[in-house]
């Protein structure tokens, strides 16, 4: 199969669904198949991409409606005789998806990580005129979008994400920078969507119970200095750090005790899924994909988002029971070694990808 992914994510920008973009991509290659993926110049994503042996083209689309975008895209879909194209954003289904109608390229597909249909005159639009068909990664998301009454019921297909867990990682000896001290590790986008005030907000209940805690968040974004400044203005500059953009979350992951997610919503948490891999053992608020992922009370504990105090108690719960951390660090690692690797991602993506080639083909 020809396969042309396109992610128009800001050049900055690079989360969980360009990590499977990339994942999804290299994987398809390996299985043989003639796979591109393209975003805009000097993107993040391009370089990730390249770093990791995918081929890579530049398609900048930086609107809705752009009637010359959509011509020149027409033309390179026919030039590579493309057979699928797995949109991203919204932006790239109706630019990049109204090229494949033109070009009459055989399947086009919208990628959703996350809710990213509302029930909108233009998304019911989009999805129904320009789409064949929504991957995304939790069943919670193809509800959501069942209850919109819009699709058949295998329009929308829940692939789960996979991970290949390094043979090799060597953890941050963190005791050498904080002596004493017991690490709680988050990452992210510092965005509204991670919620990690009600991190910062647990991290200062917990600071006025006991002074053996760090808190670290590996991540960049635009709320970096209001963070910054609500974590001075509580007293937590010896206790909270931003990491900046941590490039490789692995050793982080492998030398802290705790990881948490505190985010507001989720497709399905790749960093989670990562802490798991490290035998980390996770607190995760109750997102989208959380419950697929997680076991509550064997890999981890799920509770409510926007809710510190929840977050402070389930810290303590779990830093001061060194047995049920080990438990659900092992329990975790089983887990996502078992049912979320990136060969499983990689043949159910593949499989679904030449049953919608060989649906759409009969048609014709």
């Amino acid at each position: 199969m020809n396969i042309l992914f396109i992610n128009s994510i800001g050049r900055d920008k690079f989360g969980g669904g360009e990590k499977w973009m990339v994942n999804a991509a290299r994987g398809l290659t390996q299985e043989g198949h003639n796979v591109t993926l393209a975003s805009k110049k000097d993107s993040r994503i391009l370089r990730y991409a390249a770093e990791h042996g995918v081929n890579t083209e530049v398609i900048q689309i930086r609107s809705d409606i752009s009637p010359l975008k959509t011509l020149q895209i027409a033309g390179w879909l026919k030039k590579h005789a493309i057979d699928i194209l797995i949109c991203n954003l919204n932006k790239d289904v109706r630019v990049a998806g109204l090229a494949a109608r033109i070009a009459g390229t055989p399947v086009v597909l919208a990628r959703h990580g996350m809710l990213l249909c509302s029930k909108k005159w233009k998304h019911k639009l989009t999805l129904t005129r320009l789409t064949d068909g929504i991957i995304t990664n939790s069943r919670t998301i193809r509800e959501a979008y069942a209850s919109y009454g819009w699709f058949e019921p295998d329009f929308v297909k829940v692939i789960y994400n996979g991970i290949t867990i390094p043979e090799q990682v060597t953890p941050i000896d963190f005791s050498t920078r904080f002596p004493g001290k017991k690490v709680i590790y988050s990452a992210g986008r510092l965005a509204e969507q991670k919620g990690f005030t009600y991190l910062i907000d647990a991290a200062a209940r917990l600071k006025k119970k006991r002074n053996d805690l760090v808190w670290l968040i590996s991540g960049e974004g635009k709320l970096h200095e209001e963070l910054q400044q609500k974590i001075e203005s509580l007293g937590l500059h010896n206790t909270v750090y931003l990491e900046g953009f941590t490039p490789d979350i692995f050793p982080y992951l492998k030398g802290c005790d705790l990881f948490v997610l505190a985010s507001l919503f989720e497709g399905m948490p790749n960093v989670v899924m990562e802490a798991m891999a490290m035998q980390t053992p996770a607190i995760a608020t109750d997102v989208n994909g959380a419950r697929e992922l997680m076991q509550d009370g064997t890999t981890g504990l799920i509770i409510p988002p926007r809710d510190p105090e929840a977050i402070a108690d389930a810290v303590e719960q779990l830093l001061d029971n060194p047995e049920k951390l080990e438990q659900f660090g092992k329990a975790g690692y089983d887990r996502v070694n078992t049912e979320f690797t990136m060969q499983a991602m990689v043949h159910n993506l593949e499989t679904h990808l030449q049953e919608k080639l060989r649906e759409k083909t009969a048609r014709v």
